[in-house]
């Protein structure tokens, strides 16, 4: 018997014996309670409303969308890019208020998806001017219809004349 070695057989008695799993039993959930929780007047705070209401427009968007898999940063690069070809990625990332280097990596994923490309500037090398390609032009029209269904949404959710004047009080917060 070459496995049975002395030390082998110690090692062995001294080994705990093999543990079998423990079976998992299923918790019973506490009961969901109809108490209504006190926000303590935060629906008196503006920027809480915001959040709430930006949260709910961004879900629906995600789903809206689902179907071409386009968040809604995407949308915003991909419809400035379309309504300004040539534009700068420094360019697009102050027009829509984000930070350089995410852009960077918002244009490697449309770009990735051949969405968009990069040109080199005649003026500046390191500078890239932005185009929707041919398949971005046509991705497009379907992203576009899919936003309008979802923006018919949000309108149908607080009315037309609501939804115009929503847009002109937060107008001021994009700098329009």
């Amino acid at each position: 018997m070459a496995n049975s070695t002395p030390q082998r057989k110690l090692a062995q008695k001294a080994a705990p014996p093999a543990r079998r799993p423990a079976r998992r039993t299923r918790r019973a959930l506490p009961a969901r309670t109809t108490r209504q929780v006190s926000l303590d007047g935060l629906t008196d705070h503006l920027g809480y409303l915001v959040r709430r209401a930006q949260i709910w427009i961004f879900q629906d968007f995600i789903r809206t969308l689902a179907s071409v898999d386009i968040r809604p940063g995407q949308y915003s690069a991909l419809t400035v890019i379309k309504a300004n070809p040539g534009l700068s990625q420094m360019a697009l990332a102050q027009a829509l208020g984000i930070e350089r280097a995410r852009v960077v990596h918002l244009i490697d994923a449309l770009e990735a998806r051949r969405l968009v490309k990069r040109q080199s500037s005649r003026h500046d090398r390191r500078s890239h001017a932005l185009h929707l390609t041919a398949d971005g032009q046509r991705a497009m029209v379907r992203i576009r219809d899919l936003a309008l269904q979802h923006e018919k949404r949000v309108t149908d959710l607080v009315g037309a004349g609501n939804h115009k004047m929503l847009l002109r009080l937060f107008s001021v917060f994009a700098g329009s």
